[in-house]
């Protein structure tokens, strides 16, 4: 029986960056859905003062849906969509960035709903919450330098991050370029950075809100590595396989390389589809 492949979005991203790599696997055979957790997609917010000529000041203060969005709430969401896919048959559970955390306490939580589960360059902690990665050797190339010059307003008074995705400033555009599309034109950086929306939530979970051993670590498993990632280097990927395979020795990450930045599987994504499709071939027969 075909699966279904659940593709989970990361920070400030939606269901729309996913519609060309869904085209592809819809060529070749595959049905996928698009998940939009809360607070995103089409329930987003952009603010008036996002529109052209910008409001910088409102933009500061103006409220947003996602305020007091939690980790929980975007894991409620994936599990109420796995439910509905499992009755269909098998379901393969994509992440990538961000989404690994949903997608990581969604396994924890109901395993029996994955038959395999795929990081694409996404978060998958295991010995530490996410947020302590950020400050260990393997995240210090990271250059967080545009994302900070673009935040709009106080994230602990909006209660939620709010970045300028559609600020001019050549400077914030090219750190910007650096960290998600190095290797794509000037035209797809810019096409895909309007996909992006404004705000996301401040939740990224507790210390428990990592993969574990009974439930996680029963679910076969892929990680796609992004070979050029500025985003999250292929060192901290390296590094939480090695996490995942100490976990537990007897359930290894099969492991899978494409070439290109945190975005280019998405601007490009013939060759991850043909990976997924490579995926989906190793579920066991009758699954």
């Amino acid at each position: 029986m075909q699966p279904t492949f659940v593709l989970v979005h990361g920070a400030f991203a939606n269901s729309f960056s996913f519609a060309p790599l869904q085209a592809e696997l819809g060529l070749l055979g595959h049905r996928s859905v698009a998940v939009d957790l809360p607070g995103h997609g089409f329930a987003a917010t952009y603010p008036r003062a996002y529109q052209a000529p910008q409001d910088l000041a409102e933009l500061a203060v103006a409220p947003g849906v996602i305020k007091g969005v939690t980790l929980a709430d975007n894991v409620a969401h994936l599990i109420g969509i796995l439910e509905r896919a499992k009755r269909n048959g098998p379901v393969v559970l994509v992440s990538h960035s961000r989404g690994g955390l949903t997608a990581t306490v969604a396994a924890n939580r109901r395993p029996d709903l994955i038959d395999r589960i795929v990081y694409v360059s996404a978060w998958a902690p295991v010995d530490l919450p996410v947020g302590g990665y950020y400050a260990e050797p393997e995240m210090a190339t990271v250059d967080a330098a545009a994302m900070a010059a673009a935040l709009a307003g106080n994230p602990v008074e909006l209660g939620l991050l709010r970045c300028n995705f559609r600020t001019a400033d050549p400077a914030v555009l090219a750190g910007f370029k650096a960290a998600f599309l190095a290797d794509g034109t000037d035209e797809q950086f810019l096409a895909f950075l309007n996909t992006f929306q404004p705000d996301e939530n401040l939740d990224t979970g507790t210390p428990e809100d990592r993969a574990q051993r009974d439930s996680w670590g029963r679910i076969p498993r892929t990680y796609v590595r992004l070979a050029e990632d500025a985003s999250i280097p292929p060192a901290m990927q390296d590094r939480m396989i090695r996490e995942g395979d100490a976990l537990t020795p007897d359930n290894r990450y099969d492991v899978r390389t494409l070439p290109g930045s945190h975005l280019k599987w998405l601007v490009d994504p013939a060759p991850a589809a043909r990976v997924l499709a490579e995926v989906a071939a190793l579920l066991p027969e009758g699954a």
